[in-house]
């Protein structure tokens, strides 16, 4: 029997691709009008010609700045989450002590606090380490609060492994270090994806730690550096848009690369 289309699905399929793609397409075609285009046309007009100029502007400011400082910040938060949280899931896999157990919980718990309620003792901890504006200060905080994820992410992953290819790699005299080299990570690769993927979102959108914690031009990342293009530009939207397009790019391209492994990754563990 041949199966019926789902028609409300696509139709609500078609509605969601409207929401998203509308947007989108409005943030690139004003980035490419001149201003005094956009302030004579109507928003979603075809413009009569295109310009790259309000791009030239962007990046002939500090953009280059704030777009390195957030690569750096970025790629040090995953790789601070990746390091702690794939043994430290692994050791919660194989280790059924109550010490372990009773830390995994603990370290679960932050799930429920929202980075806002911490911002004071964030706030003392980095001025007391002499870390006040510097990369460092957005970097450690924001480890900290992707590890309560990227731990549950990575220990329901691993408990699907079966406990016999732990303990083949017992007999064949590996120790903990290289069952965690050769076993554990090629089949955690999707979860330590999934894991990559929500981290590096966090870490390129972060605006509070950046907000609180940083002051100086040097240490100022995009979220912040977008903030200041739009006074120093009023009322410019072409080259806010121009910016905004810019600083969306790299993050738009890990996604795109890590997508397939989100979906396996999120939802490991959960079938049994």
């Amino acid at each position: 029997m041949k199966p019926r289309p789902n028609w409300p699905a696509g139709l609500f399929a078609l509605v969601w691709l409207t929401f998203i793609l509308g947007p989108l397409i409005y943030l690139v075609t004003v980035s490419l009008r001149t201003r005094s285009e956009y302030l004579g046309k109507g928003a979603w007009e075809l413009p009569d010609a295109l310009t790259l100029d309000n791009y030239v502007t962007v990046l002939t400011g500090g953009f280059g700045q704030y777009l390195l400082n957030n690569v750096i910040v970025t790629v040090a938060t995953v790789g601070i989450v990746v390091l702690v949280a794939v043994p430290a899931a692994y050791a919660v896999v194989r280790n059924t002590g109550p010490f372990v157990q009773r830390g995994f919980t603990l370290i679960l718990m932050g799930l429920a606090i929202p980075a806002q309620a911490t911002i004071i003792p964030v706030y003392l901890m980095i001025t007391r380490m002499q870390l006040y504006d510097t990369l460092t200060a957005i970097i450690l905080p924001t480890a900290a609060f992707a590890l309560p994820v990227a731990m549950l992410v990575l220990t329901n992953s691993l408990r699907d492994v079966p406990r016999e290819l732990y303990e083949a790699q017992s007999i064949d005299g590996a120790g903990p270090m290289r069952v965690l080299v050769s076993l554990v990570l090629p089949l955690a690769r999707p979860a330590i994806m999934t894991v990559v993927v929500y981290t590096s979102l966090n870490a390129w959108n972060g605006f509070l730690f950046p907000l609180v914690l940083t002051q100086s031009e040097s240490s100022r990342v995009l979220t912040l550096g977008l903030w200041d293009f739009q006074g120093q530009f009023g009322t410019n939207v072409p080259a806010l848009l121009a910016a905004v397009t810019l600083s969306v790019l790299p993050i738009f391209a890990v996604y795109l690369i890590g997508r397939r492994f989100l979906l396996s990754g999120l939802t490991a563990g959960f079938g049994k």
